[in-house]
């Protein structure tokens, strides 16, 4: 494989539940007996914004409990020293990418860590509770802070970037996601758009796009991943030095 190639990765829940990232969600679907899309929609927001808040602050208080895994801190070591142009897009809400030492990343479903003013769009770094009662620390306002977050209904974050990343990809990761939550579900297509391109899925188990992957490795990304990376690098290396 040449070394100047474009990386395109995509991470979901998968790649975050290794590190014990906790969902908040039960087998039943439910959240303390709420359904998902009551405290994660623009809607839900405004029925009840402190039953949002509180989900989102417990959710962002769990990050002070977890740590990067084998599989985010190889993913920083592939951007260090891959040859090419190198994309990192998450679904992750999280900061595990950031703290493994990623820094070409897009968080296209929103950041934990960052809160957001409905009154007047301005976005700051976020690690304290908010609530109702917040105020902007650019406009003053009261009552229009929330989480920097894409909910239910809401455009994803940076999508001409990932697509026209996507349309010039030559190998495409797919790692710890389910495959059923769209846009994403539909880059691997978008990818595949370039017959050349490489498809490889991550993932504990068959997902619901498993089937548009032309490789797949199946277990745990902590584990798999690192040693992929590895080869990848090291097969890169390789034609580099032959390329002289």
């Amino acid at each position: 494989m040449s070394a100047e190639r474009n990386i395109v990765i995509l991470t979901g829940a998968g790649m975050s539940a290794e590190s014990g990232v906790p969902t908040f969600r039960g087998v039943d679907g439910l959240w303390e007996g709420h359904r998902i899309e009551e405290v994660a929609s623009p809607d839900a927001f405004r029925r009840n914004p402190e039953l949002v808040h509180r989900f989102y602050n417990l959710r962002r208080a769990a990050l002070n409990t977890v740590e990067p895994n084998a599989g985010h801190l190889a993913l920083a070591k592939l951007e260090r020293e891959w040859r090419g142009n190198f994309l990192l897009v998450t679904q992750n809400v999280d900061d595990l990418h950031e703290r493994a030492g990623s820094e070409k990343l897009i968080h296209m479903h929103g950041e934990l860590r960052k809160a957001r003013c409905e009154c007047c769009g301005a976005v700051f770094p976020w690690t304290q509770e908010l609530s109702s009662g917040t105020r902007c620390r650019a406009c003053g306002e009261i009552g229009g802070m929330r989480p920097h977050i894409v909910w239910f209904g809401e455009m994803p974050f940076e999508m001409e970037t990932i697509m026209n990343a996507l349309k010039s990809a030559d190998l495409f990761l797919c790692i710890g996601t389910s495959g059923m939550v769209y846009p994403a579900a539909g880059f691997a297509q978008m990818a595949a758009q370039n017959r050349a391109c490489r498809l490889v899925e991550f993932n504990i188990e068959s997902t619901e796009i498993s089937r548009q992957f032309r490789e797949r490795v199946i277990g745990p990304v902590s584990v798999e991943l690192p040693k992929f990376v590895e080869q990848l690098l090291s097969d890169s290396h390789r034609q580099a030095w032959l390329e002289r």
